[in-house]
């Protein structure tokens, strides 16, 4: 009686096990598609789902990082980004325990802190700097291809090469100064991002503004418009191009 009972609790835990793992690979599929379709808010939903039945999911948990990152960085209510940054933040610490030898989440954990940086005084911003261009280095040594990380690197020259003085200044002050980054680095890297992906209008937004400061007015009216003539992809791609168009209009 006693083993046939054991085998009756062996067949329920395989049953809830499948039916769980079947949940999963549902929520997971989900989750994309609502990425390809600019749904990030339901994206993250899913995610989030699987999160709930199986804690460490590598997967859901990066995905959930990331989406926090972007969801974040298009709110105007400065705690609301905070909050949004700070589980950014800690979803891609999550991430890291799991799997610090993946790109991905090594490259979350660097768009989690840049995002952090966009609304952190000089201090912090300099300081975040350092950790961030290790966690992006480290990504593209273990997936050289990984267009995002390319275009984080790029921007990350960018916005070095863009420090104010009260941002240098700190930057002297706590490090002797920041590793070196320059607007032809940035351009660059966003030439490898677009290399590995073409169809991002941000990557050749960006490369645009590069270009534009870099005195390279034709290269980045090219760009610009080979920008406005991609499909939109994410929830940020129509803010993206508006920006686009206005600065095309400014050098035409």
């Amino acid at each position: 009686m006693i083993k046939g009972t054991y085998i009756i609790f062996l067949c329920l835990l395989v049953s809830v096990t499948n039916t769980h793992a079947q949940d999963v690979a549902t929520l997971l599929k989900a989750g994309h598609t609502y990425i390809a379709n600019a749904q990030e808010e339901d994206a993250l939903t899913q995610f989030l789902g699987v999160l709930k039945i199986d804690p460490n999911n590598y997967e859901a948990t990066w995905n959930a990082s990331l989406l926090y990152s972007k969801i974040g960085n298009r709110m105007t209510n400065e705690d609301q980004q905070k909050s949004y940054f700070n589980l950014a933040k800690q979803y891609a610490q999550k991430a890291l325990k799991i799997n610090a030898n993946d790109a991905e989440s090594n490259y979350v954990m660097s768009v989690a802190m840049g995002r952090m940086a966009l609304i952190s005084g000089p201090h912090d911003k300099v300081s975040a700097a350092r950790d961030i261009k290790n966690y992006v280095e480290t990504a593209l040594k273990l997936d050289p291809q990984l267009a995002d990380a390319w275009y984080v690197l790029g921007l990350w020259n960018y916005d070095v090469a863009n420090l104010n003085f009260f941002e240098r200044a700190a930057a002297n002050m706590l490090f002797g100064g920041l590793p070196d980054g320059t607007v032809p680095n940035a351009i660059a890297a966003y030439k490898k991002a677009i290399q590995y992906d073409p169809t991002y209008i941000l990557y050749w937004k960006d490369i645009a503004v590069a270009y534009n400061d870099n005195d390279q007015k034709a290269d980045a009216i090219a760009a610009l418009k080979t920008a406005l003539s991609l499909k939109i992809r994410t929830a940020d791609d129509p803010q993206h191009i508006k920006d686009a168009q206005a600065l095309l209009k400014k050098l035409q």
